[in-house]
Protein backbone atom coordinates (compact mmCIF):
# COMPACT_ATOMS: atom_id res chain seq x y z
CA UNK A 1 0.00 0.00 0.00
CA UNK A 2 1.76 3.15 -1.20
CA UNK A 3 1.00 6.65 -2.30
CA UNK A 4 -0.12 8.43 0.87
CA UNK A 5 2.83 10.84 0.72
CA UNK A 6 1.71 12.20 -2.64
CA UNK A 7 -1.97 11.44 -3.06
CA UNK A 8 -3.64 14.53 -1.60
CA UNK A 9 -1.21 17.37 -0.96
CA UNK A 10 0.98 19.69 -2.94
CA UNK A 11 4.64 18.69 -2.42
CA UNK A 12 6.29 20.59 0.39
CA UNK A 13 3.22 22.65 1.27
CA UNK A 14 1.40 22.29 4.57
CA UNK A 15 -2.23 21.16 4.45
CA UNK A 16 -4.68 24.09 4.04
CA UNK A 17 -5.50 24.03 7.72
CA UNK A 18 -6.22 26.56 10.43
CA UNK A 19 -2.87 25.53 11.88
CA UNK A 20 -0.91 26.37 8.73
CA UNK A 21 -2.68 29.72 8.53
CA UNK A 22 -1.63 30.58 12.09
CA UNK A 23 1.77 28.88 12.25
CA UNK A 24 4.85 30.41 13.77
CA UNK A 25 7.99 30.82 11.70
CA UNK A 26 11.69 30.67 12.44
CA UNK A 27 12.95 27.54 10.67
CA UNK A 28 15.31 28.04 7.74
CA UNK A 29 16.08 24.62 6.32
CA UNK A 30 17.27 23.13 3.05
CA UNK A 31 16.94 19.68 1.47
CA UNK A 32 19.81 17.23 1.56
CA UNK A 33 21.69 17.39 -1.75
CA UNK A 34 24.74 15.20 -1.08
CA UNK A 35 25.91 12.24 0.97
CA UNK A 36 26.52 12.89 4.67
CA UNK A 37 27.57 10.90 7.73
CA UNK A 38 25.98 11.02 11.17
CA UNK A 39 25.81 9.08 14.39
CA UNK A 40 22.04 8.66 14.03
CA UNK A 41 19.78 8.94 10.97
CA UNK A 42 16.15 9.80 11.67
CA UNK A 43 13.45 9.40 9.03
CA UNK A 44 10.35 11.47 9.79
CA UNK A 45 9.97 15.08 10.89
CA UNK A 46 6.93 14.80 13.15
CA UNK A 47 6.69 14.67 16.94
CA UNK A 48 8.48 11.32 17.25
CA UNK A 49 11.38 12.10 14.95
CA UNK A 50 11.83 15.62 16.29
CA UNK A 51 11.74 14.42 19.89
CA UNK A 52 14.34 11.75 19.11
CA UNK A 53 16.51 14.36 17.37
CA UNK A 54 16.15 16.78 20.26
CA UNK A 55 17.04 14.27 22.96
CA UNK A 56 19.90 12.68 21.01
CA UNK A 57 21.43 16.02 20.07
CA UNK A 58 21.27 17.15 23.69
CA UNK A 59 23.09 13.93 24.63
CA UNK A 60 25.94 14.81 22.24
CA UNK A 61 25.02 12.71 19.21
CA UNK A 62 25.46 13.94 15.65
CA UNK A 63 21.91 13.66 14.29
CA UNK A 64 20.61 13.98 10.72
CA UNK A 65 16.83 14.01 10.27
CA UNK A 66 15.12 13.85 6.88
CA UNK A 67 11.48 14.32 5.93
CA UNK A 68 9.82 13.83 2.56
CA UNK A 69 7.98 17.15 2.89
CA UNK A 70 8.25 19.98 5.41
CA UNK A 71 8.94 19.57 9.11
CA UNK A 72 5.60 18.97 10.83
CA UNK A 73 3.93 18.35 7.47
CA UNK A 74 2.31 15.02 8.38
CA UNK A 75 -0.12 14.05 11.12
CA UNK A 76 1.87 16.01 13.70
CA UNK A 77 1.02 19.30 12.02
CA UNK A 78 -2.61 18.65 11.12
CA UNK A 79 -4.19 16.54 13.87
CA UNK A 80 -7.00 17.42 16.28
CA UNK A 81 -4.64 19.04 18.76
CA UNK A 82 -5.58 16.84 21.73
CA UNK A 83 -2.88 16.03 24.27
CA UNK A 84 -3.98 12.90 26.12
CA UNK A 85 -2.82 11.69 29.54
CA UNK A 86 -3.78 8.01 29.35
CA UNK A 87 -2.83 5.13 27.05
CA UNK A 88 -4.76 4.99 23.77
CA UNK A 89 -5.92 1.46 24.63
CA UNK A 90 -7.90 0.98 27.84
CA UNK A 91 -5.85 -0.14 30.83
CA UNK A 92 -8.01 -3.27 31.33
CA UNK A 93 -6.62 -4.59 28.04
CA UNK A 94 -3.03 -3.96 29.11
CA UNK A 95 -3.71 -5.85 32.34
CA UNK A 96 -4.96 -8.84 30.34
CA UNK A 97 -2.09 -9.00 27.85
CA UNK A 98 0.85 -7.87 30.03
CA UNK A 99 -0.24 -8.32 33.64
CA UNK A 100 -1.04 -5.75 36.29
CA UNK A 101 2.55 -4.74 37.06
CA UNK A 102 3.41 -3.90 33.45
CA UNK A 103 0.01 -2.24 32.97
CA UNK A 104 0.93 0.12 35.81
CA UNK A 105 4.18 0.94 34.03
CA UNK A 106 2.30 1.62 30.78
CA UNK A 107 -0.07 3.97 32.59
CA UNK A 108 2.89 5.75 34.19
CA UNK A 109 4.48 6.18 30.75
CA UNK A 110 1.32 7.85 29.45
CA UNK A 111 1.47 10.34 32.32
CA UNK A 112 5.18 10.86 31.66
CA UNK A 113 4.38 11.52 28.00
CA UNK A 114 1.90 14.23 28.91
CA UNK A 115 4.37 15.77 31.36
CA UNK A 116 7.14 15.69 28.73
CA UNK A 117 5.07 17.70 26.25
CA UNK A 118 4.27 20.25 28.94
CA UNK A 119 7.91 20.47 30.01
CA UNK A 120 9.13 21.01 26.44
CA UNK A 121 6.56 23.76 25.89
CA UNK A 122 7.62 25.52 29.09
CA UNK A 123 11.39 24.99 28.68
CA UNK A 124 11.47 26.36 25.14
CA UNK A 125 8.65 28.90 25.43
CA UNK A 126 6.70 27.27 22.60
CA UNK A 127 3.61 29.33 21.86
CA UNK A 128 1.00 26.67 21.07
CA UNK A 129 -2.15 27.64 23.01
CA UNK A 130 -1.97 24.88 25.63
CA UNK A 131 -5.29 24.62 27.48
CA UNK A 132 -6.35 21.94 29.99
CA UNK A 133 -9.20 19.44 29.88
CA UNK A 134 -10.51 16.69 27.59
CA UNK A 135 -14.05 15.33 27.94
CA UNK A 136 -14.95 11.86 26.61
CA UNK A 137 -18.77 11.75 26.42
CA UNK A 138 -20.77 8.61 25.72
CA UNK A 139 -22.95 8.53 22.62
CA UNK A 140 -24.94 5.69 24.22
CA UNK A 141 -26.57 5.85 27.63
CA UNK A 142 -25.74 2.17 28.17
CA UNK A 143 -22.01 3.07 28.31
CA UNK A 144 -22.40 5.27 31.40
CA UNK A 145 -22.22 2.51 34.03
CA UNK A 146 -19.04 1.09 32.50
CA UNK A 147 -17.50 4.56 32.30
CA UNK A 148 -18.25 5.17 35.98
CA UNK A 149 -16.68 1.81 36.88
CA UNK A 150 -13.60 2.57 34.78
CA UNK A 151 -13.15 6.00 36.34
CA UNK A 152 -13.40 4.47 39.82
CA UNK A 153 -10.72 1.97 38.87
CA UNK A 154 -8.37 4.63 37.48
CA UNK A 155 -8.82 6.82 40.54
CA UNK A 156 -8.51 4.06 43.14
CA UNK A 157 -6.04 1.62 41.54
CA UNK A 158 -3.98 3.97 39.38
CA UNK A 159 -4.27 7.05 41.62
CA UNK A 160 -5.54 9.12 38.67
CA UNK A 161 -7.25 11.83 40.69
CA UNK A 162 -7.23 14.12 37.65
CA UNK A 163 -9.88 11.88 36.05
CA UNK A 164 -13.53 12.13 37.08
CA UNK A 165 -16.88 10.74 36.01
CA UNK A 166 -19.33 13.29 34.60
CA UNK A 167 -22.95 12.18 35.10
CA UNK A 168 -25.52 13.10 32.45
CA UNK A 169 -27.01 15.88 34.59
CA UNK A 170 -23.62 17.60 34.81
CA UNK A 171 -22.61 17.21 31.16
CA UNK A 172 -24.24 20.50 30.01
CA UNK A 173 -21.79 22.40 32.22
CA UNK A 174 -19.10 21.35 29.76
CA UNK A 175 -20.88 20.43 26.52
CA UNK A 176 -24.24 21.26 24.95
CA UNK A 177 -24.59 18.91 22.01
CA UNK A 178 -26.99 16.35 20.59
CA UNK A 179 -26.82 12.69 21.55
CA UNK A 180 -24.50 12.51 24.56
CA UNK A 181 -25.03 11.23 28.08
CA UNK A 182 -22.42 10.73 30.82
CA UNK A 183 -18.69 10.74 30.27
CA UNK A 184 -15.12 10.89 31.51
CA UNK A 185 -13.26 14.14 32.19
CA UNK A 186 -9.46 14.18 32.21
CA UNK A 187 -8.09 17.43 33.59
CA UNK A 188 -4.45 16.57 32.94
CA UNK A 189 -5.23 16.09 29.25
CA UNK A 190 -5.24 19.25 27.15
CA UNK A 191 -5.54 20.86 23.76
CA UNK A 192 -2.90 22.73 21.78
CA UNK A 193 -1.87 24.05 18.35
CA UNK A 194 -0.08 20.94 17.06
CA UNK A 195 1.84 22.50 14.18
CA UNK A 196 3.24 25.24 16.41
CA UNK A 197 4.30 22.62 18.93
CA UNK A 198 6.05 20.64 16.17
CA UNK A 199 7.80 23.73 14.84
CA UNK A 200 8.85 24.78 18.33
CA UNK A 201 10.26 21.32 18.96
CA UNK A 202 12.11 21.48 15.63
CA UNK A 203 13.73 24.79 16.59
CA UNK A 204 14.76 23.30 19.95
CA UNK A 205 16.28 20.26 18.20
CA UNK A 206 18.12 22.48 15.73
CA UNK A 207 19.42 24.69 18.53
CA UNK A 208 20.75 21.54 20.22
CA UNK A 209 22.73 20.72 17.07
CA UNK A 210 20.47 18.37 15.12
CA UNK A 211 20.57 18.75 11.34
CA UNK A 212 17.10 18.83 9.77
CA UNK A 213 16.54 18.26 6.04
CA UNK A 214 13.02 18.78 4.63
CA UNK A 215 12.00 17.78 1.09
CA UNK A 216 14.31 14.78 1.37
CA UNK A 217 12.55 11.47 0.80
CA UNK A 218 13.90 8.13 1.95
CA UNK A 219 13.81 5.86 -1.09
CA UNK A 220 15.55 2.89 0.52
CA UNK A 221 16.84 1.93 3.95
CA UNK A 222 19.72 -0.55 4.21
CA UNK A 223 20.41 -1.94 7.66
CA UNK A 224 23.52 -3.92 8.52
CA UNK A 225 24.84 -4.99 11.90
CA UNK A 226 26.92 -1.88 12.53
CA UNK A 227 25.76 0.58 9.87
CA UNK A 228 22.67 2.14 8.33
CA UNK A 229 22.29 3.79 4.94
CA UNK A 230 19.22 5.90 4.17
CA UNK A 231 19.13 6.56 0.45
CA UNK A 232 17.44 9.62 -1.06
CA UNK A 233 17.05 10.72 -4.70
CA UNK A 234 20.10 13.02 -4.50
CA UNK A 235 22.17 11.77 -1.60
CA UNK A 236 22.28 9.52 1.44
CA UNK A 237 22.68 9.54 5.19
CA UNK A 238 25.20 6.98 6.39
CA UNK A 239 24.96 6.43 10.11
CA UNK A 240 25.67 4.06 12.96
CA UNK A 241 22.02 3.98 14.09
CA UNK A 242 18.51 4.62 12.77
CA UNK A 243 15.19 5.84 14.15
CA UNK A 244 12.31 5.28 11.72
CA UNK A 245 9.52 7.64 12.82
CA UNK A 246 7.13 7.95 9.87
CA UNK A 247 3.87 6.71 11.48
CA UNK A 248 1.28 6.32 8.68
CA UNK A 249 3.25 8.06 5.93
CA UNK A 250 5.60 5.11 5.42
CA UNK A 251 4.64 4.24 1.82
CA UNK A 252 6.13 0.81 2.42
CA UNK A 253 9.72 2.06 2.71
CA UNK A 254 10.45 -0.51 5.44
CA UNK A 255 8.35 -3.66 5.08
CA UNK A 256 8.88 -5.05 8.58
CA UNK A 257 7.36 -1.88 10.04
CA UNK A 258 4.74 -1.41 7.32
CA UNK A 259 3.27 -4.86 7.98
CA UNK A 260 2.17 -3.67 11.43
CA UNK A 261 1.08 -0.09 10.72
CA UNK A 262 -1.87 0.72 8.48
CA UNK A 263 -2.35 4.23 7.05
CA UNK A 264 -5.87 5.65 7.37
CA UNK A 265 -7.17 9.14 6.67
CA UNK A 266 -9.10 11.45 8.97
CA UNK A 267 -10.63 14.86 8.29
CA UNK A 268 -11.15 18.19 10.07
CA UNK A 269 -12.94 21.49 9.48
CA UNK A 270 -12.69 24.83 11.26
CA UNK A 271 -15.58 27.26 11.17
CA UNK A 272 -15.52 31.02 11.25
CA UNK A 273 -15.10 32.50 14.77
CA UNK A 274 -18.36 31.86 16.62
CA UNK A 275 -18.27 34.84 18.96
CA UNK A 276 -20.65 34.48 21.89
CA UNK A 277 -22.03 31.24 20.44
CA UNK A 278 -18.81 29.45 21.30
CA UNK A 279 -19.76 29.35 24.99
CA UNK A 280 -23.22 28.11 24.07
CA UNK A 281 -21.90 24.91 22.46
CA UNK A 282 -18.85 24.10 24.64
CA UNK A 283 -19.38 26.18 27.80
CA UNK A 284 -16.59 24.33 29.59
CA UNK A 285 -14.06 25.25 26.86
CA UNK A 286 -12.65 21.72 26.94
CA UNK A 287 -11.64 19.47 24.07
CA UNK A 288 -13.99 16.57 23.33
CA UNK A 289 -13.47 13.06 21.95
CA UNK A 290 -16.57 10.88 21.98
CA UNK A 291 -17.14 7.15 22.42
CA UNK A 292 -17.76 6.19 18.79
CA UNK A 293 -15.44 3.73 17.06
CA UNK A 294 -15.02 6.31 14.31
CA UNK A 295 -14.84 9.11 16.83
CA UNK A 296 -15.97 12.68 16.59
CA UNK A 297 -13.42 14.99 18.21
CA UNK A 298 -13.77 18.72 18.53
CA UNK A 299 -12.79 21.81 20.46
CA UNK A 300 -12.77 25.59 20.26
CA UNK A 301 -9.71 27.33 18.89
CA UNK A 302 -8.34 30.23 20.88
CA UNK A 303 -10.16 32.64 18.52
CA UNK A 304 -13.48 30.82 19.06
CA UNK A 305 -13.76 28.64 15.97
CA UNK A 306 -15.27 25.19 16.11
CA UNK A 307 -12.50 22.77 15.10
CA UNK A 308 -14.36 19.53 14.34
CA UNK A 309 -12.81 16.25 13.25
CA UNK A 310 -14.60 13.13 12.12
CA UNK A 311 -14.97 10.62 9.35
CA UNK A 312 -12.21 8.42 8.01
CA UNK A 313 -11.25 6.18 5.15
CA UNK A 314 -8.51 3.69 4.31
CA UNK A 315 -8.13 4.79 0.71
CA UNK A 316 -5.06 6.73 -0.38
CA UNK A 317 -7.37 9.56 -1.50
CA UNK A 318 -9.41 12.07 0.46
CA UNK A 319 -13.10 12.75 -0.32
CA UNK A 320 -13.56 15.37 -3.04
CA UNK A 321 -15.48 17.79 -0.84
CA UNK A 322 -13.86 17.61 2.58
CA UNK A 323 -15.89 20.50 3.96
CA UNK A 324 -19.22 18.84 3.18
CA UNK A 325 -17.97 15.46 4.34
CA UNK A 326 -17.10 16.67 7.85
CA UNK A 327 -19.76 19.39 8.14
CA UNK A 328 -22.47 16.74 7.88
CA UNK A 329 -21.08 15.04 10.98
CA UNK A 330 -20.70 18.34 12.82
CA UNK A 331 -24.32 19.31 12.28
CA UNK A 332 -25.55 16.05 13.79
CA UNK A 333 -23.77 17.08 16.98
CA UNK A 334 -24.28 20.85 16.73
CA UNK A 335 -27.37 21.55 14.58
CA UNK A 336 -27.33 25.18 15.77
CA UNK A 337 -24.15 25.71 13.70
CA UNK A 338 -26.07 25.27 10.44
CA UNK A 339 -25.32 28.86 9.45
CA UNK A 340 -21.66 28.83 10.55
CA UNK A 341 -19.28 29.32 7.65
CA UNK A 342 -16.52 26.75 7.21
CA UNK A 343 -13.22 28.58 6.70
CA UNK A 344 -10.81 25.62 6.61
CA UNK A 345 -11.10 21.95 5.65
CA UNK A 346 -8.23 19.47 5.55
CA UNK A 347 -7.33 15.85 5.92
CA UNK A 348 -4.35 13.81 6.98
CA UNK A 349 -3.01 10.30 7.31
CA UNK A 350 -2.35 8.62 10.62
CA UNK A 351 -0.91 5.19 11.37
CA UNK A 352 -2.88 2.60 13.32
CA UNK A 353 -1.85 -0.77 14.68
CA UNK A 354 -4.25 -3.68 14.76
CA UNK A 355 -4.55 -3.44 18.56
CA UNK A 356 -4.34 0.41 18.63
CA UNK A 357 -1.28 0.11 20.86
CA UNK A 358 1.87 1.86 19.59
CA UNK A 359 4.52 -0.06 17.66
CA UNK A 360 8.02 -0.17 19.18
CA UNK A 361 10.10 -2.41 16.98
CA UNK A 362 13.74 -3.38 16.44
CA UNK A 363 14.70 -3.46 12.78
CA UNK A 364 18.30 -4.31 13.60
CA UNK A 365 20.82 -4.07 16.45
CA UNK A 366 20.95 -0.25 16.21
CA UNK A 367 17.81 0.39 14.16
CA UNK A 368 14.48 1.23 15.78
CA UNK A 369 10.99 1.86 14.43
CA UNK A 370 8.35 3.74 16.44
CA UNK A 371 4.85 4.59 15.28
CA UNK A 372 1.32 3.29 14.94
CA UNK A 373 0.20 5.95 17.39
CA UNK A 374 -3.45 5.33 16.48
CA UNK A 375 -4.54 8.85 17.36
CA UNK A 376 -2.39 9.25 20.48
CA UNK A 377 0.56 10.88 18.78
CA UNK A 378 0.73 14.23 20.55
CA UNK A 379 1.86 12.69 23.82
CA UNK A 380 2.99 9.17 22.93
CA UNK A 381 4.98 10.06 19.81
CA UNK A 382 6.81 12.77 21.73
CA UNK A 383 7.66 10.29 24.48
CA UNK A 384 8.41 7.62 21.87
CA UNK A 385 11.15 9.79 20.41
CA UNK A 386 12.66 10.27 23.86
CA UNK A 387 12.50 6.53 24.54
CA UNK A 388 14.19 5.78 21.19
CA UNK A 389 16.95 8.23 22.11
CA UNK A 390 17.41 6.57 25.49
CA UNK A 391 17.48 3.12 23.89
CA UNK A 392 20.33 4.09 21.59
CA UNK A 393 22.19 5.16 24.73
CA UNK A 394 21.68 1.74 26.35
CA UNK A 395 18.61 2.49 28.49
CA UNK A 396 16.38 -0.37 27.33
CA UNK A 397 13.63 -0.77 29.93
CA UNK A 398 10.87 1.43 28.47
CA UNK A 399 11.49 0.39 24.85
CA UNK A 400 11.54 -3.30 25.73
CA UNK A 401 8.32 -2.95 27.74
CA UNK A 402 6.52 -1.26 24.85
CA UNK A 403 7.97 -3.73 22.36
CA UNK A 404 6.28 -6.56 24.32
CA UNK A 405 2.84 -5.05 23.72
CA UNK A 406 1.05 -7.09 21.02
CA UNK A 407 0.95 -5.39 17.61
CA UNK A 408 0.31 -8.26 15.18
CA UNK A 409 0.54 -8.06 11.41
CA UNK A 410 -2.55 -6.85 9.58
CA UNK A 411 -4.26 -9.73 7.74
CA UNK A 412 -4.26 -9.87 3.97
CA UNK A 413 -0.71 -8.73 3.30
CA UNK A 414 0.11 -5.44 1.61
CA UNK A 415 -2.30 -6.15 -1.26
CA UNK A 416 -5.50 -7.13 0.53
CA UNK A 417 -5.31 -5.59 3.99
CA UNK A 418 -6.71 -2.26 2.76
CA UNK A 419 -9.99 -3.80 1.48
CA UNK A 420 -10.25 -5.93 4.64
CA UNK A 421 -9.83 -2.86 6.84
CA UNK A 422 -12.41 -0.91 4.82
CA UNK A 423 -14.95 -3.69 5.39
CA UNK A 424 -14.19 -3.69 9.12
CA UNK A 425 -14.48 0.09 9.31
CA UNK A 426 -17.85 -0.03 7.53
CA UNK A 427 -19.07 -2.59 10.06
CA UNK A 428 -18.04 -0.50 13.06
CA UNK A 429 -19.56 2.66 11.55
CA UNK A 430 -22.81 0.71 11.26
CA UNK A 431 -22.57 -0.27 14.93
CA UNK A 432 -22.01 3.40 15.83
CA UNK A 433 -25.37 4.23 14.26
CA UNK A 434 -27.38 1.40 15.76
Amino acid sequence: MTGFLDANDEPGVHAPSLYAATATTGLRLHPLDHEIAADVAIVGGGFAGLSAAYHLANAGFDVALIDAHRIGWGASGRNGGQLAAVPRKEIDWYERVLGVDDARKIFALALEANALVRALIERHAISCDLHDGILEPNHRRSYDAETERYVDKLRNTYKAEHIEYVPPAKLPEYLRAEGYHGGLMNWRAAQLHPLNFALGLAIAAQDAGARLFPMTRATAIDIENDAVAVETPVGAVRAKSLVLAVNGYHDGVQRKYADRVMPINNFIIATEPLGDRAKEVIPGDVAVADSRFAINYFRLSRDGRMVFGGGENASAHFPRDLSAFVRKRMLKVFPTLEDARVDYAWGGTLGISQTRAPVFQRLGPNALAIGGWSGSGVHMATLGGKIAAETLQGQLESFDLLARVPTPLFPGGMRFRGPILRLAMAWYRLLDRI
